[in-house]
């Protein structure tokens, strides 16, 4: 997966807010059926989270993949190192390998360096760039280890035993959660079966009037009602999911965007 630059993702998600909201008011004003409106949000909706969770997945797949193939990095520069190369040595060395998406890394890296930068100021570039939450939390452990003058090997080789441990928990606790967040797929399914029979029972209309009815309420209204519930339901319980699996409420954009379309096309279909 290629990384998204920051300013792409504010472009593309200031362009869906403003794309999204253009279709909800073209509804409001032009559309004056109140039944056909929630066609229009729906569609807002889907624009709004679409590209997010799309751009979200694409970024946090290339941060993930830069984190799995660290291990592998600061292994193979330990072992430079003991054979007798300098640190920018065994960094050029490195960029000979394939470490995914850390490869075109490494050489923006060794240009800095062959160009004057010092280690510590390519590094840090390097961990600005990157970005990640666990290089974040390294970068400052590799630069003092290089300031203070000790063998930097001996820092790459019990971090990255850090780093491999950490994904391999990483790993273990999705594998816990992934239950979970089925769990929240059957509920939205068991939510609708049972709306979808509640208002065929009691709400649907033979001979033009439904079986239960208000002075206030229609089953047109009912049907307004039970698919707002089932929109909230879906979108919540999607960011619900992406919190508990991955940790963060963004991963969640991508169930909510599922369970959403499924929701409403159930319930046009169904209701």
């Amino acid at each position: 997966m290629p990384r998204i630059d920051k300013k792409i993702q504010q472009i593309g998600t200031a362009t869906s807010i403003i794309v999204a909201l253009a279709i909800v008011l073209l509804g409001y004003f032009f559309v004056g059926d109140i039944a056909e409106l929630d066609n229009y949000f729906f569609v807002g909706l889907v624009i709004l989270t679409a590209p997010l969770a799309v751009v979200h997945y694409i970024d946090s797949s290339w941060r993930k993949a830069i984190d799995a193939r660290l291990p592998d990095l600061f292994k193979s520069i330990v072992q430079a190192q003991q054979v007798g190369m300098t640190l920018p040595q065994a960094l050029e060395e490195a960029t000979k390998r394939d470490y995914g998406p850390l490869t075109t890394e490494l050489k923006k890296m060794t240009v800095q360096m062959s160009w004057g930068y010092s280690f510590e100021e390519a590094l840090s570039g390097f961990g600005k760039r990157v970005g990640t939450v666990l290089m974040q939390r390294l970068l400052p452990l590799i630069i003092e280890a290089s300031l203070s003058g000790g063998s930097v090997e001996k820092v790459f080789d019990p971090m990255g035993k850090f780093i491999q441990t950490n994904n391999m928990l990483e790993k273990e606790r999705k594998n816990q959660t992934r239950p979970y967040i089925i769990i929240i797929y059957v509920a939205l399914f068991v939510f609708l079966f049972t709306i979808v029979l509640l208002f065929k029972t009691f709400f649907a209309t033979i001979g033009g009037e439904s079986l239960i009815s208000t002075p206030s309420t229609s089953s047109t209204d009912m049907q307004r009602i039970f698919l707002h519930m089932t929109l909230i339901q879906s979108f919540f319980g999607g960011l619900a999911a992406g919190k508990m699996g991955e940790g963060s409420t963004y991963a969640g954009l991508k169930h909510g965007l599922v369970m959403v379309v499924v929701s409403f096309i159930a319930i046009k279909m169904f209701m």
